[in-house]
């Protein structure tokens, strides 16, 4: 397995497949049309965030979406993971893991000392993220009305 950028094609097959990533992510709640997903993804990308892509005999397994953000309290800015998916093809065989501590030690070389993620409630890569080492920050609640 190969933990890399991806070159053009690459990122336009991940644009297209990402929808399923977010509907998963979302539990369900959400599925973005590809014009959401680009509206979304290209300014990260214009901003300096990028992918990082777990491939084997070319095969794209799953990628991270890494970028900034600035906390509003200490305006203090920080990597973020925007995105983190396997193909269910993929799964349980640890490549959340390598494309996390991949992107952890990009984040570093970048410059960054704190790395955060958001999550949906109930999403089962939660009890991953704990593992790897990352604790709730805060908590964000709705009431339907």
């Amino acid at each position: 397995m190969e933990i890399r950028k991806p070159n053009d094609s690459e990122l336009k097959d991940i644009i297209l497949l990402s929808p399923q990533a977010v509907f998963d992510g979302t539990l369900g709640k959400v599925k973005p049309t590809n014009e959401k997903i680009k509206h979304l993804v290209e300014p990260l990308l214009e901003k300096g965030g990028y992918y990082l892509i777990a491939t084997e005999n070319e095969k794209i397994m799953g990628w991270i979406l890494l970028g900034v953000s600035k906390d509003q309290f200490t305006e203090k800015m920080h990597g973020f993971i925007y995105e983190l998916f396997v193909r269910e093809e993929f799964r349980g065989n640890g490549i959340s893991k390598w494309l996390l501590r991949t992107a952890f030690e990009h984040l570093r070389q970048d410059g960054y000392s704190e790395v955060r993620l958001s999550a949906f409630v109930g999403n089962k890569a939660i009890k991953l993220y704990e593992k790897m080492g990352f604790n709730i920050r805060t908590v964000s609640m709705s009431l339907s009305l």
